[in-house]
């Protein structure tokens, strides 16, 4: 199972929305505090809709605990300051995708540690970076097509009309 891990997230609706893309693509979610926000706020509730019930979560005092509940985890850091474009990357079924906190991003300290591991979205001019949800759609989605959208229904019907 794919694993998407957020640093510190700032805002309720990225984490909700983010929750929700968890739900339907089979993904955890692991959240290190802190949090902007408590986990019980309608904001993040709305985002994630009905579906927030439905999500596998796990919440980390800090990056430590993370590191010490998750030995050995394949750890891929998104990040602007990357070299690698996200698609470079061969991404396991059991791997992590991290962003880190939306006014920050992950702390160089830790990239600089991981840069081999550092994967990047390419964006035109000086953007700063995609919004924390559409970046982590984009990854994990990447990462499911990766690995043969196992278990992911890959096909459907029209409601009323023949294809």
């Amino acid at each position: 199972m794919l694993n998407i891990v957020l640093l510190e997230p700032e805002i309720p609706a990225n984490t909700g929305n983010i929750g929700r893309t968890c739900v339907a693509a089979g993904a955890r979610l692991h959240l290190i505090e802190p949090l902007g926000f408590s986990l019980s706020e309608k904001a993040l509730k709305r985002a994630g809709m009905d579906y927030w019930k439905s999500l596998d979560v796990t919440t980390y005092v800090d990056y430590q605990d993370f590191l010490d509940r998750n030995p050995g985890a394949k750890i891929y850091m998104a990040t602007t300051k990357a070299r690698k474009v996200y698609t470079e990357a061969a991404y396991e079924p059991d791997c992590y995708i991290m962003f880190g906190k939306e006014s920050a991003g992950i702390p160089e300290e830790i990239l600089v540690e991981n840069k081999e591991n550092c994967v990047r979205i390419p964006m035109i001019g000086d953007i700063r970076s995609l919004n924390l949800g559409n970046s982590a759609a984009i990854i994990l989605y990447e990462a499911l097509r990766q690995n043969g959208f196992k278990g992911m229904e890959t096909e459907g019907d029209l409601h009323r009309l023949k294809w």
